[in-house]
């Protein structure tokens, strides 16, 4: 009984939003002016390209003062916004930067997905709460916390939320952002791929690509597999569980991200040009190898 009268319970209210970056007060979602400061990301501007509306009927009403301004879904034809039960039915996703949330998969019977309006890779720009009061909360490139934290604070009392969303890949929301587009030349690289090398069946792709590319993305995409025996299809789809996406970087590795501990480790007794292709981005012209050999404990993963 002394036990039972001096427990305190916690009361039921929002629960604190573990947070990865330093942003303006506009775009802390929850978190009470006491925070302590945060590690700034340089590119959270609101972009000229994804401009506020200054005829949107929120904006019109009212209805986002103390919050951010709508984004202008009519600025760009990538951007749509959508009203949808705060029930979304969306595996959010992001890569390793733990920014620029994205759509990763949809449940076919969820509201995202039973709309027709949303699909896979889509990224998350904006979200308000439909209600008098409900804020436009500006979430271009927010870490994966902060977003997850915007949808987990929702009252209880909304049913419905305004999303924007943008129709692209994290590089080309950055290049709107930025005002500018991924169609530049200067923004096109040169893959050389070589498949079978030794082998009799040797042949040697030249594939265009964008800067920041996704390298295993862009080998599938092209019709090239990058996984050896079983493991053409068993392997984890790109999401960094299997360890058996093995590519040499015979040329250009300067031109790539550097290996994250994981990947070091999980490379640790292959030659240092080995890559995971899933986790691998393209940055400037490379070669790549498929099929380079491996040692045999690199299977026990």
């Amino acid at each position: 009984l002394p036990l039972a009268r001096s427990f305190t319970p916690r009361p039921l209210g929002k629960p604190p939003v573990p947070t990865l970056a330093k942003l303006p007060p506009c775009h802390r979602v929850g978190a009470p002016e006491s925070s302590p400061p945060r590690i700034s990301f340089p590119n959270r501007a609101r972009p000229t390209v994804l401009a506020s509306s200054n005829d949107g009927d929120a904006a019109a009403d009212g209805d986002v003062e103390g919050g951010d301004a709508p984004i202008d879904v009519s600025s760009d034809p990538r951007l749509r916004r959508l009203r949808l039960p705060r029930a979304l039915g969306i595996d959010w996703g992001t890569d390793l930067s733990f920014s620029f949330v994205y759509v990763r998969d949809l449940e076919p019977s969820g509201a995202a997905s039973l709309s027709g309006e949303v699909e896979i890779g889509d990224q998350i720009c904006e979200m308000r709460p439909v209600m008098d009061d409900g804020e436009s909360v500006n979430l271009i490139g927010a870490p994966f916390d902060e977003v997850m934290g915007a949808f987990a604070n929702l009252g209880r009392d909304v049913i419905d939320v305004d999303l924007v969303f943008f129709r692209g890949t994290k590089e080309e929301l950055k290049a709107a952002c930025a005002g500018g587009s991924m169609s530049d030349e200067d923004e096109k690289i040169t893959i050389r791929v070589v498949q079978n090398k030794g082998a009799k069946d040797e042949a040697v792709r030249f594939i265009e690509a964008r800067s920041g590319c996704n390298v295993r993305q862009v080998l599938t995409d092209n019709g090239i597999n990058v996984y050896q025996s079983l493991t053409r299809w068993t392997n984890c789809k790109g999401k960094q569980l299997c360890g058996t996406c093995i590519i040499n970087m015979a040329e250009g590795e300067g031109d790539t991200n550097r290996k994250s501990l994981d990947e070091a480790s999980t490379l640790r007794e292959n030659p240092e040009s080995y890559r995971l292709s899933c986790v691998t981005f393209a940055y400037g012209d490379v070669t790549v190898e498929t099929f380079p050999p491996i040692k045999a404990a690199q299977w026990t993963r």
